[in-house]
């Protein structure tokens, strides 16, 4: 049956999309010319979308803090200033900070950052079993088609 003209309760079923559960940036956000200014740009929009968990906005002396406290050692306002400065080349996060910076906000999207050049995806640990499943089911096609070949051969 047609949606009516003007009919704003009928759901249109070409519209829905599926929840997208990849950890990643929106699509040209993190535009730079070089990796660092990549990693510049992304600890920009961390900061800035920084929520706690009722959705009040995290400013950088908090998130700062909270580093702070995750990692045993000082970490400034300033420094997650210099971290997102694309003008700043000498200020590059560490390893250990940016995990601390996504702990602490919340945000895994750094990694997508990370996995991208390897051709990789970062999903929620609850989807890691749909995916091994998916790899065990193309590794059984590939067997059953060796097998369907094995037995073209013997024939």
């Amino acid at each position: 049956m047609a949606k009516a003209r003007g009919d704003q309760n009928t759901l249109d079923l070409l519209m829905w999309a599926p929840e997208v559960n990849v950890e990643a940036f929106e699509p040209k956000t993190i535009r730079a010319a070089t990796l660092t200014g990549k990693i510049s740009k992304a600890v920009t929009v961390i900061l800035k979308d920084a929520r706690d968990p009722e959705g009040k906005r995290l400013e950088r002396q908090e998130i700062a803090a909270r580093m702070s406290d995750y990692l045993g050692e000082k970490i400034t306002a300033a420094t997650l200033s210099a971290y997102a400065s694309e003008a700043k080349v000498d200020h590059n996060i560490s390893l250990q900070r940016a995990i601390a910076l996504m702990v602490v906000t919340n945000d895994g999207r750094l990694l997508s950052l990370m996995a991208e050049p390897l051709e990789m995806a970062v999903i929620p640990k609850r989807f890691e079993s749909a995916v091994e499943e998916a790899v065990l089911v193309e590794k059984r096609e590939e067997i059953d088609a060796r097998i369907a070949q094995s037995r073209k051969n013997r024939r």
